[in-house]
This record gives C-alpha cells, structure tokens and sequence, in this order.
C-alpha cells in the first residue's frame, strides 16, 4: 500500500512536512498546498518558500495547481520543472466558497464542457505526469458518472477521489458505492481519500475495495501523526515520540515565524486535531485555545505530556 499526504492549506507546509518526515516517516508522497498561477515571471512569496527544494530535503513532494486555465496551468508547470518537479497535481477538490466562486477547486465540477476543453489543452500542449484530486461532483453525487467520461479520456498519472460532493464540505459520510463505481469504470490509477481517522477505517477501505493500492490521508494524520505507524506495525506511538513531534514543530515555528502570536495560533491549530489522542483533555485543551501567550502555553502542555495518558 502507498500512503499519500494530502495537501492542508495553512496547515501542512514545509514546516509540518519536515517534523513529521523526521519523526513519523512512513509516507510516499506530500501533496503541497495549492499554488495559483499568476502572471510573474517566478512563482513568489509563501508558494515558493514553502515548495524549495531545500525546505524538502529527501521528501517526495508533489505541488498542487489550483486552476480552471490551462495556460495558467502550463505556464505554472514550467516554472516548477526549473525547481526540479516533474509531477503536479490539479486540484479539483476544495470546497471553500471563495474558490468555488471563481469556479476553481470543486466548483470547475460544475463546468464539465470547460473541464474537458482544459484537459484537451493541456494535453495538447504536452503535460505530462498530472495527477488529479477531485470530489465526485459539485451538488449530486450522479455527476461522477459523467466525469469519468471526461477523466478516462486523458492519461493521467492517478486520479485521488474524495467521495464527497462539493456541498457537502467535510459533513456526512463519503459516499462508497459511488466510489466503487468510479473506481471500477477508471483507465487510470484510482487513490482513495477521505475519512481514514483509525486503523479501523482503513481497514473497512481495504477489505471493501481490495484493488486499492494507495490511499491519501489529511486529517486523520493531523488527529494522529501515529496512524500510519499503527496501520503498518500494529504500534501505538508512545508519549516520548508525540512530545519529540510536538517540540520539534514548536521549535521550527518560533524559528521562522515573527511574535509569540503567530506561533500561538499555529501550535493552537495543532491541538485542535490532536487533542483527542489524550484521555480527558478536554479541560486542557480549552485552557490552550485560552492561553494569551507561550508561558502559559508551555505550562498546559507540560502538564497534559506529565498528567494525560494516550487513548
């Protein structure tokens, strides 16, 4: 089985990738964050930092273009291949409203002749190694069926489906029987995304639909860097290596960030997801998200790695 890393805008950067890679290991491709095409000369700013070869030493990173132009996809592309990225991912699967404004992300679902159009073009123009991660519709589950005919038409590299529909967000369950219908109509690999919390679910996936070879994770990494080791080993994580996971990510934070503030709300952020790996942390976890400043912050954490047992 591949495990893949799904990309988490504001969340799973260089900085996570980097303590995670160091600490967990265990997974075979990063999906970056999305980058938007603009018209520059140079891919700038967060994007670029964030996707440098140098902040991704020895970890198999594929950028991620959220677009509906092909030419802004091609020209994007380009400027990737000169940092040495042979690989990009479409996104076709974020659910933000403002995106899905701009018919971006799971909102381009929604123009399936302008879909096809993009796809025709960018092939034309020569891509290659384009992999697609996608929902299975914009407001009805039903038009995944006529997005296969749209996908099976180009050789992409894999093709990730998160079996949620753009409306649904991140609510409900993904719908498995349109998933298994998808997959089995695909020409081209087939990676399975979405609600992989526990070793459980993974397992209910993999009986489910025994040809899945790879399988993407977000969330479920966020609520627990250990459930790769877990799936693969049959190992909790102890204490030591989530609080090496944890001091590490602190550490690189208050390195390259400006302020305790912004420090805060990342390691806030953090918590937010993996607060449930301790037995009755409900009280800590609240008195972080109150916390004003790191002095206090590091006194709740001291107590919740000294007093908390893992679930």
């Amino acid at each position: 089985m591949k495990f893949y890393f799904a990309p988490l805008e504001g969340i799973s950067g260089h900085i996570y990738r980097n303590a995670y890679h160091d600490i967990f290991g265990n997974i075979d491709k990063y999906f970056a964050p999305f980058i938007v095409p603009n018209k520059s000369r140079n891919l700038k700013g967060k994007e670029l930092k964030d996707i440098l070869p140098e902040n991704n030493v020895d970890i198999n990173l594929v950028p991620q273009i959220l677009t509906n132009k092909s030419e802004g996809f091609m020209d994007t592309c380009k400027k990737l291949k000169l940092l040495g990225y042979n690989e990009v991912n479409i996104n076709l699967g974020c659910p933000s409203g403002t995106v899905v404004s701009k018919f971006r992300g799971s909102g381009f679902l929604a123009k399936r002749m302008e879909l096809d159009k993009f796809f025709y073009e960018i092939f034309k123009a020569g891509a290659e190694n384009v992999s697609v991660k996608t929902r299975i519709g914009k407001e009805d589950p039903e038009e995944m069926y006529e997005l296969m005919k749209i996908y099976n038409k180009y050789p992409l590299k894999e093709l990730i489906i998160h079996p949620r529909v753009q409306t649904d967000y991140y609510k409900g369950t993904p719908n498995l029987e349109v998933f298994k219908d998808a997959l089995e109509s695909s020409v081209n690999p087939v990676c399975y995304n979405g609600d992989i919390f526990t070793v459980e679910d993974y397992k209910m996936i993999t009986e489910k639909f025994p040809q899945v070879d790879r399988v993407m994770l977000g969330r479920g990494i966020l609520r627990n860097p250990g459930i790769i080791t877990q799936i693969k080993n049959g190992k909790n994580i102890d204490k030591e290596q989530l609080k090496s996971f944890h001091d590490r990510l602190y550490n690189d934070y208050k390195r390259v960030l400006s302020g305790d503030k912004h420090v805060l709300f990342k390691m806030k952020e953090l918590w937010f997801y993996m607060g449930n790996m301790f037995q009755d942390s409900d009280k800590y976890i609240k008195k972080i998200r109150k916390s004003q400043d790191l002095v206090d912050y590091n006194i709740i954490v001291a107590s919740i790695f000294r007093e908390l047992e893992l679930i």
